[in-house]
């Protein structure tokens, strides 16, 4: 495992993800709102409501307070000369390798809670399947694109 060896992620990180985190409790929390709207009509019994109370309160908690922190304290990356290596993980860590040679395309992506906070995140793109390195500054995130493209010998689509 990479462990402290590994380079962190932005603590920005940690403000976007609640913010993604409270935008989910909006929505499932009128989802709840109805229900319990539903519920109250045909009579169900109060326990119910507290139920689904006591529900939405623990995903507000959860997503906007306390895994933002932990995700971004788990998340660890290092970018080598022969390979990427990515660790993540909440509950359970999981380690990416990525070997330079099976790079095909290497992305910045930046959306609207990104870019207000000046974060990018890399998206590396295998034959296989597509690994994310989140939340990084967006001039870091630039050049390590950049880097990662010039090891793995990609094409930039802007040289085109």
């Amino acid at each position: 495992m990479l462990g402290n060896s590994g380079k962190l992620i932005s603590e920005k990180a940690i403000t976007v993800w609640r913010w993604t985190g409270a935008l989910g409790a909006l929505v499932s929390g009128a989802v709840i709102v109805g229900m319990a709207w539903i519920l109250a009509r045909f009579h169900a019994p109060k326990w119910c409501l507290g139920m689904l109370a006591g529900i939405w309160l623990i995903e507000v908690v959860l997503g906007v307070g306390w895994v933002p922190v932990l995700r971004q304290r788990r998340w660890r990356y290092a970018i080598r000369e022969e390979e990427i290596d990515i660790e993540r993980g909440v509950w359970s860590t999981k380690r990416t390798l990525i070997p330079m040679t099976r790079v095909q395309y290497v992305d910045v992506r930046q959306g609207p809670l990104l870019k207000r906070y000046g974060l990018a995140s890399i998206a590396v793109f295998t034959a296989a399947a597509a690994h994310e390195i989140p939340a990084l500054p967006a001039d870091e995130a630039e050049q390590l694109c950049r880097l990662i493209a010039e090891w793995a010998k990609v094409a930039d689509d802007n040289d085109a």
